[in-house]
């Protein structure tokens, strides 16, 4: 029996030149008992769809059209209606857990403050029921956890209480929107593991919003595609998944990277921008290296230790980062970094580019150890060589300056005698190397999709000409189509610059597809370093036998 029925939404955003259709006359049902998928490119209307239903939508925009049923109520006729339906029987789960969660507070004042919000309970059995859905959702020794700030949770336990929070209040229907986004394989199958269980055990109707293909195979039971505001199709996940009717549907689905074997190139939607200049005048001006056989860097009883105090008499503990890390990357090789959160990989890439100094060990770069440089004049050299490109393209881009002037500001600092004109020409071919147009100079970050910021970041990475690309994330906050472009556009620079690429990313579909070999970390310690291909077919460690077995996989919708 339907539980929620979308009947002909139509969301529409009106500015002072036009009106945007965020959603066209959607029409979906739900079912209790259901996870239904909503997917598509950024831009496409699956959040404005979810915000719609909880009245969300931010101004100018509007529900302009249709209805939205659950059970027998209207709840988009009366905005009371939704406010009191809001948190006690629709629940929701948000992408970032950290900015879920009020820092200030504990974890149980805010489940008790939820809880009393909605239903006449007194403080102890709130309290009670607080600890009692922490344990639901399988946080450990919860009556003492209870007492903790958010930032003592590692992301995924963060992400345990915020669904504790969405659940406490008892709902009827669950709106997760991109749960697991930000959360490593491991976490994010038991996130996953999670949702299904309490879809079962409470009979709930579940929308869970995501653009990863493998996470809809293995979690849905029916999928929505939607594109520029419209529903493209609906129907059972295996149908869209293996015998999609519309042409959009069949190149999301061929634009996500298999599991089971690796590929030239990753299939892509359409190109973002009509550039078509393939890095030639960029090309003309880099210093290219001739590729030998030789380690570009060697890594050697890498560790890192950070205090963490919390403030008690005589008490200092010691979190070991990384912990005797040995390993070596070939000049003009991909090598891939995979583990959970806290791993490592992050700090040992931070330590490459010397952000960190490492407790001990070396780091050696075309045999110089840059761990040993104090000299800022010295070091300013191996920095100009080595450049990193970060997980969120809009927060590692300065929202104030121009593009011009973010791609400027290292080339300045490294050719301070470079000529006006001079520079502008550089700029420009260095747009066009990463696919964008000369007229993005003179534009700010905010007015570029996330893809477009991404290659502005690839663009000031590129403009020093380094040796080495240190890519922490790069696509994990990306569309699987916009993902695809960008992997696409690292591979070309890779073979065309003959670039080294440190490529970390708890995306290992996308790690196969991009690295020639890899080393795995857990808990700061290196459990095996393999060429790419051996590594997914024959693990040593239990540890990377586990990833593999957990990894969201597309292709288990044929079995």
């Amino acid at each position: 029996m339907t539980f929620l029925k979308i009947s002909n939404l139509s969301v529409d955003y009106k500015m002072r030149k036009e009106t945007v259709n965020a959603a066209k006359n959607i029409n979906i049902d739900i079912k209790k008992g259901e996870i239904v998928g909503l997917v598509g490119e950024s831009g496409s209307g699956k959040s404005t769809v979810a915000n719609a239903i909880v009245n969300l939508i931010d101004e100018p925009g509007k529900v302009s059209s249709g209805s939205i049923l659950m059970g027998e109520t209207n709840i988009s006729e009366n905005p009371e209606t939704i406010v009191q339906y809001r948190g006690k029987k629709i629940g929701l789960i948000f992408q970032d857990p950290q900015t879920s969660l009020n820092p200030i507070l504990t974890i149980g004042e805010q489940l008790i403050e939820t809880i009393q919000t909605h239903l006449n309970l007194s403080s102890e059995d709130a309290k009670n029921k607080a600890i009692n859905l922490l344990k639901e959702v399988g946080i450990k020794d919860a009556e003492k956890r209870f007492y903790n700030y958010p930032h003592q949770f590692s992301g995924g336990m963060r992400q345990r209480v915020v669904i504790s929070l969405a659940l406490c209040c008892e709902p009827e229907l669950l709106i997760a929107d991109e749960p697991t986004t930000a959360l490593d394989v491991s976490i994010q199958s038991q996130i996953l593991e999670l949702i299904k269980r309490l879809t079962k055990e409470r009979n709930l109707a579940v929308i869970l919003i995501t653009h990863d293909m493998g996470v809809i195979a293995e979690t849905t039971d029916r999928v929505a595609v939607m594109k520029n505001g419209d529903l493209v199709e609906i129907g059972l996940t295996k149908q869209i998944l293996v015998e999609p009717k519309e042409k959009y549907t069949k190149s999301l689905v061929s634009s996500v990277p298999p599991t089971n074997k690796k590929i030239s190139r990753f299939t892509i939607i359409e190109k973002e921008n009509v550039n078509k200049n393939n890095n030639i005048k960029i090309l003309n001006r880099w210093s290219k290296k001739i590729i030998v056989d030789q380690n570009l860097i060697e890594i050697k009883n890498l560790s890192k230790s950070f205090d963490d105090s919390f403030f008690t008499e005589n008490t200092k503990n010691s979190v070991m980062a990384v912990d005797d890390v040995s390993l070596n990357i070939k000049e003009g090789q991909s090598f891939g970094l995979v583990g959970e959160s806290g791993s490592g990989k992050t700090t040992i890439a931070k330590m490459v580019v010397n952000l960190f100094k490492p407790s001990s060990g070396d780091i050696y770069f075309d045999s110089v150890n840059i761990t040993k440089i104090n000299k800022n004049k010295d070091l300013l050299k191996f920095r100009k060589q080595i450049q990193m490109i970060f997980q969120d393209p809009f927060s590692s881009l300065n929202g104030r300056l121009k593009v011009k002037e973010i791609i400027a500001e290292p080339i300045r600092l490294h050719n301070p005698d470079i000529k006006s004109g001079d520079l502008d020409s550089y700029i420009h071919d260095l747009l066009e190397s990463v696919e964008l147009t000369q007229q993005s100079a003179i534009r700010y970050p905010h007015e570029f999709s996330g893809g477009q910021r991404q290659r502005i970041s690839i663009a000031r990475a590129l403009a020093t000409q380094p040796r080495l690309l240190v890519c922490d994330e790069p696509t994990s906050a990306l569309d699987v189509s916009i993902q695809a472009q960008i992997l696409n556009l690292l591979k070309d620079l890779q073979e065309q610059l003959n670039l080294t690429i440190l490529f970390i990313s708890h995306d290992l579909p996308v790690v196969r597809q991009m690295c020639e070999k890899i080393a795995v970390l857990k808990d700061g310690k290196l459990c095996e370093v393999s060429e790419t291909e051996e590594l997914f077919k024959n693990p040593k460690h239990n540890y990377t036998k586990e990833l593999l077995k957990l990894m969201p996989k597309i292709e288990s919708i044929y079995n």
